[in-house]
């Protein structure tokens, strides 16, 4: 009759002999019962060897020898054929060793009275008398604990963490003369032609070389571009007057308007 000690064990046993292991129900770590040779199985090989000895002695005299021995031989390989269908001589071995497995794994078995589990010594609790999993040993649920907590915070404080505050931004910049991407050096990958920026002498702005007008105020580029002419300076040979001439003391080249 069946235990429920026996509810999560293995039957390793062949037609030689007999041996199971026991598994703990919680972590299903096992233990393997010692072997037991099988005794229908030990006189099989001797009345093997009888018939395999007979015929051999029967093919050297010949005769009614030989007869015995094919006799002995043929007999040997029916009860092979038993083997292969277990014997009752087998079942029974197998019940009582079954039983005998179970007696010597029960010693390195806890039965846990709340959840009626079969443990093993690593998963019982000996201080509180129930399993691990009903009763946690105190120390190893305070590390536990501790460590998901310590998992939790560090959590925690890397999704709170600010890794990076730049403006995430991505711009193509497209040449001027040939109006392809040009990419992000100095000069254009495809025409080779100067990348550089001119300024907005008015608000700052960056604007292509190209552009006659600023792209964030409007400011005229080019009139910008020129320079002022000092108060009192020719602009036809550039000789510098006494603030308030009308005309260049040099070339006589009208100043101003």
């Amino acid at each position: 009759m069946l235990k429920s000690f026996t509810r999560n064990y293995q039957d390793n046993s062949t037609e030689a002999g007999f041996q199971f292991t026991f598994y703990c129900d919680i972590c299903n770590d096992g233990y393997k019962s010692s072997f037991i040779e099988s005794e229908t199985y030990k006189k099989g090989k001797l009345m093997r060897g009888i018939g395999q000895g007979a015929s051999i002695l029967g093919s050297l005299v010949g005769g009614r020898a030989s007869n015995v021995g094919y006799t002995a031989d043929r007999a040997s390989g029916v009860l092979g054929e038993r083997f292969e269908g277990r014997t009752p001589e087998w079942q029974k071995e197998h019940e009582m060793a079954f039983e005998r497995g179970q007696n010597e794994a029960h010693q390195h078995f806890h039965r846990c009275p709340s959840c009626n589990q079969y443990v093993c010594d690593a998963c019982w609790n000996e201080d509180a008398g129930l399993c691990t999993a009903c009763a946690p040993r105190q120390e190893v649920y305070v590390a536990k604990a501790h460590a998901d907590a310590m998992k939790r915070n560090i959590d925690d404080a890397g999704a709170a963490a600010t890794v990076w505050q730049g403006e995430i931004e991505s711009k193509t910049t497209i040449c001027p003369v040939c109006g392809k991407p040009a990419g992000t050096g100095k000069f254009c990958n495809n025409c080779g032609a100067p990348m550089d920026l001119k300024e907005c002498p008015k608000c700052g702005a960056k604007n292509a070389l190209t552009v006659k007008f600023c792209n964030n105020c409007g400011t005229n580029l080019a009139e910008a571009a020129v320079p002022a002419v000092p108060p009192g300076q020719c602009p036809s040979c550039g000789e510098q007057n006494p603030p308030g001439t009308k005309f260049c003391g040099s070339c006589g080249a009208k100043i101003g308007l």
